[in-house]
């Protein structure tokens, strides 16, 4: 700690900034190259037309040739709290005018959007990552220098950090009722996470998050404690989506109270509000809203103990 001190009163300070900026651009660096590629080698098994042909931006130039895609680096998105790391990303595919043009494109961007909207694709070291379709950026177009007809399509890339509590045990009571209910309901071949997204996160999950909290009085001498959640479901595919989600919130509406762990069932939660959005998407946003309560008491105020007891004959 003293030697810290010494370094910011001697100037050392701008030095720990510019390590640690130079750490942070190397990460983004090491993560943009994985994601690239992971991309690259997602495209050409999507695309099998392209014959491998899935490359960075051309040099000042260079002209492409033949039926190919193109992808390019957007700009960066503010971190969530819970998805992670984001980056806009830009998927171009070329066709030639004499192989259908406008038509072939149209069929192209329909296979990217099936293939990579909301799926989670894992880097060569296990690092896991989530597409999200954001729409087209402009319309179709005939490149100047090749002749070729395109369309660029943006998509968001979530790259959840690496955080271990994500994973761990939680500590807090009502998340850890809610996440061992869950893996009841679902069995051990779902993951059952908490917070946030963890890196390298599996398939199939459920993420809890802690949306919000309140407290109302209840008499004298009681509090009810509400807490609103969000669960976020993802599955292989939107079949199995629909149909966890479903189930989740039809077993959350019937059997109403969730037990706290160690407590021989003496205390619970109740469930007073719960509903989903089979539109909304899975990994940002999550489909299932609930609000959990429960009934404590209110702190009493202590009284003084009475110290002496005088007592006297009554005159007879």
């Amino acid at each position: 700690m003293r030697a810290d001190r010494k370094l910011a009163a001697e100037g050392g300070e701008m030095n720990v900034s510019n390590r640690s900026g130079l750490h942070t651009l190397a990460h983004t660096d090491r993560l943009s190259s994985a994601i690239r590629q992971t991309l690259k080698m997602k495209l050409e098994a999507l695309v099998p037309a392209w014959n491998g042909r899935v490359q960075d931006i051309s040099a000042s130039g260079e002209v492409l040739t033949g039926p190919c895609a193109v992808i390019a680096f957007a700009e960066e998105v503010p971190k969530s709290a819970w998805a992670g790391y984001r980056r806009v990303i830009k998927i171009s595919p070329y066709a030639r005018p004499e192989d259908g043009g406008a038509e072939q494109v149209e069929a192209w961007s329909s296979a990217l959007k099936d293939g990579l909207h909301q799926v989670r694709l894992e880097d060569e070291e296990g690092g896991a990552f989530t597409c999200i379709y954001l729409g087209s950026s402009d319309c179709d177009r005939v490149d100047a220098s090749s002749g070729l007809v395109t369309r660029s399509l943006r998509f968001g890339v979530y790259v959840p950090e690496t955080m271990e509590r994500a994973q761990a045990e939680t500590a807090d009571s009502w998340m850890a009722a809610l996440q061992s209910w869950t893996r009841t309901q679902l069995g051990q071949e779902w993951s059952v996470y908490g917070d946030a997204w963890p890196g390298g996160y599996g398939m199939p999950s459920v993420l809890w998050r802690l949306a919000g909290c309140s407290t109302t009085a209840a008499g004298t001498s009681t509090l009810e404690v509400r807490q609103q959640w969000v669960g976020h479901v993802q599955a292989a595919n939107v079949g199995d989506v629909r149909d966890t989600v479903t189930h989740l919130v039809e077993q959350l509406a019937v059997k109403t109270r969730i037990a706290l762990a160690d407590t021989d069932g003496a205390r619970y939660l109740t469930v007073e509000e719960v509903s989903a959005d089979l539109q909304a998407d899975a990994y940002l946003n999550g489909q299932i809203r609930l609000t959990l309560q429960q009934r404590i008491r209110r702190p009493g105020t202590e009284i003084p103990l009475i110290r002496e007891i005088h007592h006297s004959k009554g005159i007879v």
